[in-house]
């Protein structure tokens, strides 16, 4: 499935407040990240429209399974293009999370599989 980078940064939104609160709200997901009520509640009815997310009037937002399952392969790509960036370039954690955040949505799935095996190297040499 081709996401938009917008979409994708809902979903992981979405996927980061599901995991500590075990649902959200428009106004979590507006609040973290910097855009309108309304523009949420508008993408929230594209994404259950999409069959991405469970949405009742006014109440909870959750992940469907398939909107989960999307989610954390963004979440592992973000996580892992960030521990390249601190591994390699040695980059500052918090510097590599930004960048990772930008990178995660252009990145090919090839650079992904390349990136993913030098850290499998890189954890081998260290013996972990």
């Amino acid at each position: 499935m081709n996401l938009s980078e917008s979409v994708e940064m809902y979903l992981e939104t979405i996927y980061f407040i599901q995991e500590n609160h075990g649902h959200a709200h428009v106004i979590d997901i507006a609040n973290m990240m910097n855009v309108s009520k309304a523009s949420v509640s508008k993408t929230m009815n594209q994404l259950k429209e999409e069959g991405l997310v469970n949405k009742e009037t006014y109440g909870h937002i959750t992940l469907t399974d398939k909107g989960e399952t999307i989610s954390r392969e963004i979440v592992k790509k973000h996580y892992s293009i960030s521990r390249f960036l601190e591994k390699s370039l040695k980059l500052n954690p918090s510097e590599a999370a930004k960048n990772a955040c930008k990178m995660e949505h252009i990145i090919s799935d090839e650079m992904i599989k390349a990136i993913e095996m030098y850290l499998e190297e890189i954890d081998q040499l260290a013996g972990k």
